[in-house]
């Protein structure tokens, strides 16, 4: 007897891809975990993004029952914008890596509002990690996104964000502009520098990048918790942005009172951040609820998939 044909629904992130198998019914089959993706247009980034397509497909495969074929597949990744150049390669990429004709690749800010909400339904995401990005969709099916243009010009509300711009507050104590609090001395330390040019060689290293000042929010969030007025300052401009995010969304579909959904690591978890978010949010879409996703962004990427053969 033939076995029944499976979707994949990828979540493709820096770190690490993931992969989930299901069949036509939603049934989920199995998961993989495979290597981590960057940006199509970065140096090696092409290789990287079929690597990690390869990489977590195998995977879930390799722990699947049904070894049915692959009908279609669906691919969530960060800087895929709708009809751009980066989507034209990555689609080309994603059916060569996995051998596939009906394959979808877009943003994962698109994959995560398919998998918040039921099928059709107004809301909106709001995505808070190393970037920030809000995106939603109203009951007439219209799209609208915010924010997450690059981490270089447009990183408003996320991890980066923060720990860049707490990061810039140190070097005005360290030249006087500004009174020296913890600040300065917890993240020179987690740096392991001592001067400004050390600092300053550190940040331009290729490596360090939008990762580099993430991983210091953390920091910046706890100080903020512990009373430190410009970590609390960093803390509190952020969670306006995301609030703003989330209304230039809602004023764009018409939707005053919109469900909300929050994914990413800052939002998560930086109780700082979520406490300034809230409050904003409020003030300016009074009525507004946040509430917990039907499911993830590789739910939300078997959905697309479903489709590409309906």
């Amino acid at each position: 007897m033939t076995e029944a044909a499976i979707f994949a629904g990828f979540d493709a992130g820096q770190t690490h891809t993931r992969c989930r198998l299901a069949l036509a019914d939603g049934t989920v089959l199995a998961e993989g975990e495979g290597s981590g993706v960057s940006h199509l247009s970065s140096a090696g980034g092409p290789e990287r993004f079929q690597a990690a397509l390869r990489s977590s497909f195998a995977a879930a495969l390799n722990s699947c029952a049904s070894k049915g074929p692959l009908l279609a597949a669906a691919v969530g990744a960060s800087g895929i914008e709708a009809e751009s150049p980066s989507q034209i390669l990555g689609t080309s990429l994603a059916k060569e890596a996995l051998g596939l004709g009906a394959v979808l690749v877009t943003g994962d800010e698109r994959t995560a509002l398919a998998g918040a909400f039921a099928p059709g339904c107004p809301g909106i995401v709001l995505i808070s990690g190393t970037g920030a990005i809000a995106v939603g969709r109203n009951h007439l099916g219209s799209q609208h996104r915010c924010a997450g243009w690059g981490w270089l010009v447009d990183g408003v509300g996320s991890a980066m964000d923060i720990g860049r711009d707490g990061l810039a507050l140190t070097l005005r104590m360290a030249d006087g502009r500004l009174t020296e609090t913890s600040l300065k001395s917890v993240l020179w330390n987690a740096l392991g520098v001592r001067y400004p040019h050390e600092l300053k060689a550190l940040v331009v290293d290729p490596h360090f990048g939008a990762a580099g000042f993430a991983r210091l929010a953390p920091l910046v969030s706890n100080l903020a918790e512990q009373g430190d007025i410009n970590a609390q300052r960093v803390l509190n401009i952020a969670g306006e942005e995301l609030a703003l995010m989330v209304e230039g969304v809602a004023t764009a579909l018409a939707m005053p009172q919109p469900e909300i959904c929050c994914f990413g690591g800052a939002i998560e978890n930086l109780t700082p951040l979520q406490t300034s978010f809230k409050k904003l949010l409020q003030e300016r879409l009074p009525g507004t609820k946040i509430q917990k996703p039907l499911g993830d962004a590789c739910h939300g990427a078997l959905q697309l998939a479903a489709q590409l053969v309906v």
